[in-house]
């Protein structure tokens, strides 16, 4: 039950109080550029939550096999290759470097796969889908899993359920966000904008206040995590 309880926290947190773009303004980039359109931020939003949990799984198998200080494989690995050799091997120098590459070849993977079944979607979407590689929200993912794998106690060690709870509503979170700002958006449309605030300007101004609404959510985890025990 307190394993449940904990996964329940994750997600609440991730989606909805520690928002990747309303609490922490990261993926700002597709979130402003490519929600224009309702239908259009949706497939966003769900490839989004496809590569970050795909990401996620490999980064948390890299980190905790290869990567952190100790790693076993990582380990095993340097004292065949040099038997003499003493103390602890410690990779975490490369965390940015595998990630990024882990990042882009789950972005490959949705590209192609939406290019072969998709193929509307795949051109709406046009120059941000090859752009989620370099959105922040799925690397800010992977380094907090990091956080929590690499440097802390053994009893404090994340599993891969935490790792991919935290990802995967992390997606359903920016989904969320990037749906609602496209809603707005379509509204705006019909609205009477002054001209100074056309485009970027009333973009920025709804996302500011999308942002101020979720802070409503402050304090639910504390709540939940009452009501669970």
């Amino acid at each position: 039950m307190e394993y449940v309880s904990s996964l329940v926290l994750i997600a609440v947190s991730a989606a909805f109080i520690n928002n990747f773009v309303l609490y922490y303004s990261v993926g700002i980039c597709p979130y402003l550029g490519v929600s224009r359109r309702v239908d259009m931020a949706f497939g966003m939003g769900c490839a989004v939550t496809f590569v970050i949990s795909i990401a996620a799984c490999l980064s948390w198998a890299l980190t905790v096999f290869v990567l952190r200080p100790g790693a076993p494989l990582a380990t095993w690995v340097w004292h065949w290759l040099r038997p003499d050799s003493a103390g602890v091997v410690d990779l975490s120098i490369l965390n940015y470097l595998v990630y990024i590459f882990v990042i882009a070849s789950s972005v490959q993977f949705v590209e192609m796969y939406l290019r072969k079944f998709f193929p509307p979607l795949y051109k709406s979407f046009g120059i941000y889908l090859p752009l989620i590689t370099t959105n922040c929200a799925i690397l800010f993912a992977c380094l907090e899993i990091m956080k929590h794998v690499s440097g802390v106690p053994a009893a404090q060690l994340w599993d891969l359920g935490r790792a991919l709870a935290l990802a995967a509503f992390g997606g359903v979170g920016f989904t969320i966000a990037i749906v609602l700002m496209a809603g707005m958006r379509e509204d705006l449309d019909l609205c009477d904008v002054p001209q100074a605030l056309r485009g970027p300007g009333i973009a920025l101004i709804v996302a500011g206040i999308l942002a101020m609404a979720f802070m409503g959510f402050t304090g639910v985890d504390r709540n939940l995590a009452a009501l669970l025990r």
